[in-house]
């Protein structure tokens, strides 16, 4: 992952009296549907919180520890796998494992989401978490220089995992929020922040202390006892939709809105160097002769900023917009991107993680809103972050990859902050020209209502 009010906000419409009466027999009763004229259509309320609103929140930011948060944390084992554990690969090989990771996560979204809009929200929930902890206790058992082990459980297994939970845990928080949803999707997004806060502390200290197999057994093990407690906070509150959009006529209907297709591309054209920082700092700061003290932690600062990047825009998003907000966040992180290009001292690097972590967070953290918002009823939610996430995923896909064959065995740092921050500003530019269409379409709303009050 209220939402911005520029982009239409989701809401939820009866078509039947039937879907009224199954709508009020499954929801608690300060949560009814409120029967309005045929004039005025009706509007399901949302409890915008109580105990099992707050509780989901509480379960969707654990999953968001155990999988964004694992993956924002691959830096650690980056660096790792690079000077000791995979010494046989290059750079850029060994960023597969994590590109794959990330990608993966993102791409099963825009089956998760299908499947959530059909009420399968715990077998996703649950399955994934069953799979992931099966792919953690694997990855304990990779030998040294296996590449294909470590990229089998930690790059494919724990990525289709994590990507079977994403969507549904940040979809099903809409079910409690409307009015405050993009200040329940900002704490939700701040699990990932707190899981890469936490998980590279403690990799950082075990693996070059105890080696690779007690780190991996201690994360495995944590992971593992997280993952059940999130699984039984989580609650659906709402009955899937009567009826759903077919595919081919969501693509169709959403390819339309030039906005939302301008959204689309510019995260993913932003994602091809968005990763770039959280792999490679640690790696960076470390072949830059920091000390171990220093560059172990350098990872861990970026993502305590990026924590309270994901808390801050929640206040903010209603008044600035969420367009604005994340826009602004890219454009942010794009010219730290550049600026890595002259990192050399502690001193530089300290500022770049700081610099970058809050841009990142305000970026993730908004991207789900941003989605969401889109969509003109609450069955196209799924959907639209669904295809929005996934196609967001080539970029997490190549862009790893790219940026570690341009660094070389020579270790050329300034190559792939160029193309990094190139391609950043790129996905910044789209985000403008959605910007400009969002403010035409309420200009002509605007006018529209103007005219049809003056006739009336």
């Amino acid at each position: 992952m209220s939402h911005s009010p520029e982009p239409t906000k989701a809401v939820e419409k009866e078509t039947s009296s039937r879907a009224v009466s199954e709508t009020e027999a499954s929801t608690p009763s300060n949560n009814e549907v409120k029967k309005e004229s045929p004039a005025n259509p009706p509007v399901m309320d949302f409890p915008e919180g109580g105990f099992a609103g707050w509780a989901t929140v509480l379960g969707a930011f654990l999953v968001q520890f155990c999988g964004f948060g694992y993956s924002a944390s691959f830096g650690v084992y980056q660096a790792y796998y690079t000077t000791e554990y995979i010494s046989n690969e290059s750079a850029s090989t060994i960023s597969w494992i994590g590109g794959v990771n990330a990608s993966m996560s993102i791409f099963i979204g825009l089956i998760s989401g299908r499947l959530f809009d059909k009420g399968y929200f715990y077998h996703m929930v649950w399955g994934g978490a069953v799979l992931d902890i099966v792919c953690l206790w694997l990855l304990c058992l990779a030998k040294p220089d296996s590449f294909y082990q470590n990229f089998l459980a930690q790059g494919l297994g724990c990525g289709i995992a994590q990507g079977m939970m994403y969507l549904p845990c940040i979809a099903v928080v809409s079910h409690y929020f409307r009015q405050r949803r993009a200040l329940a999707m900002t704490i939700v997004a701040s699990g990932s922040s707190m899981g890469s806060i936490i998980q590279p502390i403690m990799l950082n200290n075990l693996l070059n202390t105890n080696g690779f197999k007690t780190a991996a057994v201690a994360n495995a093990a944590l992971l593992s006892g997280i993952l059940v407690i999130a699984c039984a906070l989580m609650r659906t509150r709402l009955p899937p939709p009567p009826t759903l959009m077919p595919f081919k006529t969501a693509i169709i209907k959403f390819s339309k809105d030039g906005a939302y297709v301008m959204g689309c591309l510019g995260l993913i054209i932003f994602s091809i160097g968005y990763y770039y920082p959280l792999f490679y700092i640690q790696l960076d700061a470390e072949k830059h002769g920091l000390s171990s003290h220093i560059n172990f932690y350098v990872l861990v600062i970026l993502n305590v900023f990026s924590f309270l990047g994901r808390l801050s825009p929640g206040f903010l998003a209603n008044k600035v917009g969420v367009p604005n907000l994340i826009t602004m966040g890219m454009f942010g992180c794009s010219v730290v991107m550049l600026g890595m290009i002259g990192a050399k001292s502690v001193g530089s690097f300290i500022v770049i993680a700081i610099l970058y972590g809050y841009c990142a967070g305000t970026f993730i953290s908004l991207a789900n809103p941003l989605l969401a918002g889109f969509a003109t009823d609450q069955m196209e939610v799924g959907a639209r972050m669904g295809i929005g996430f996934t196609l967001s995923g080539i970029g997490a896909l190549v862009g790893g990859s790219i940026e570690g064959a341009l660094l070389t065995s020579a270790y050329v740092w300034w190559k792939p902050a160029v193309f990094s921050g190139v391609f950043a500003l790129a996905g910044v530019a789209l985000m403008v020209i959605m910007l400009i269409m969002i403010h035409q379409r309420k200009k002509a709303k605007a006018a529209a209502a103007a005219n049809a009050s003056e006739k009336a």
